[in-house]
């Protein structure tokens, strides 16, 4: 199987769980959280977020000191005097301290105008061309707004951005994403906070394996069976927030995401078995006892044979299932 490093912009990631960082406001259990989950990339809100504050204490723009800013995305931590000097008991000495890459977040935008606004204030605060690109429709869904967010990609994109655009689970808009530049595309598995898991999950596969860039399932995610899922309909990465800071025990949960997504991706390379209608046997079927094939070169009677996939064959065309064989596993398609 290829190296398990997600690459993204020419930035090796070891991990294919990116976290978000919403939703615990206990510094500690969220860096713990971070920790067993393995992440090497976690999102923060810039607009609820300001370096040198705690979780999401700052509302204005960030300020800019030599002790404010973040390395950028793809740079060692070590040679930035920022980590060493970040204070220990905020979400960025958090994140410093234990070489966690920072991805800024435009949440809580509904135009354009203001998603490129807060990408700005992220870039200058956090010295990084990335960004995850929200553009939402309204409160009640937090539906990304189609129209918005690809006007949006095409000015970040232009104004060098590296977009990773969160959005609907619609194929067409992924592509339209992807032609209009975005570093990566996150469709959701549902919408924001709800834990429904992934809904469609004909157009996650849909999206996954006709993208040339890395596709990130974004949202919707409840437990450890659905970021699993993600991957094994081709998702190149999981993000996630609600469902392990919201979780009764966040950093059991954090843990059990993280060998999710790398059993989803060992499961997807591996290649599942056929699905079949009628049962087939793991242990050959000659050689029963009392069946009357138990010696060597006696007939194989139809009885003894999987019958295989559907459709069955027909009584009119054949008497015996022999008439139409089922298609063994080596002829079936894996995506």
């Amino acid at each position: 199987m290829a190296s398990n490093q997600l690459i993204i912009d020419g930035v090796s990631l070891g991990s294919r769980l990116i976290m978000g960082t919403g939703g615990l406001t206990d510094l500690a259990m969220l860096e713990r959280a971070l920790l067993a989950s393995g992440t090497e990339l976690t999102t923060v809100a810039v607009r609820r977020y300001a370096p040198g504050s705690g979780l999401g204490a700052g509302t204005g723009r960030a300020g800019r000191n030599a002790e404010e800013v973040a390395p950028r995305n793809g740079t060692n931590a070590a040679d930035h005097g920022a980590a060493a000097s970040s204070p220990r008991d905020s979400l960025y000495g958090i994140l410093h301290r234990n070489d966690i890459k920072v991805l800024p977040n435009t949440a809580g935008c509904y135009t354009a105008r203001d998603a490129l606004l807060t990408a700005e204030l992220g870039r200058e605060a956090l010295e990084t061309d990335w960004v995850k690109l929200e553009v939402i429709a309204d409160e009640d869904t937090l539906l990304p707004d189609g129209v918005e967010l690809l006007d949006a990609t095409e000015q970040l994109v232009a104004r060098g951005f590296k977009v990773f655009a969160y959005t609907s689970d619609d194929p067409v808009l992924a592509l339209h994403l992807e032609r209009a530049g975005a570093t990566a595309v996150m469709p959701l598995g549902a919408p924001i906070g709800t834990g429904l898991g992934i809904l469609n999950p004909h157009n996650i596969e849909l999206i996954a394996c006709r993208a040339s860039v890395p596709v990130v399932l974004d949202a919707g995610i409840g437990t450890a069976s659905e970021a699993a899922l993600a991957m094994e309909l081709g998702c190149d990465a999981v993000l996630l927030a609600s469902a392990v800071t919201r979780a009764q025990n966040p950093v059991a949960m954090a843990q059990a995401m993280r060998y999710a997504v790398d059993a989803g991706r060992l499961a997807r390379g591996a290649g599942r078995i056929a699905r079949r209608t009628h049962a087939v046997a793991s242990s050959p079927m000659a050689g029963r006892i009392g069946t009357g094939n138990d010696t060597a070169g006696s007939a194989t009677s139809g009885a003894d044979v999987p019958r295989g996939d559907w459709p069955a064959p027909s009584p009119v065309s054949s008497s015996s299932p022999l008439s139409s064989p089922a298609p063994s596993d080596s002829e079936s398609h894996v995506s």
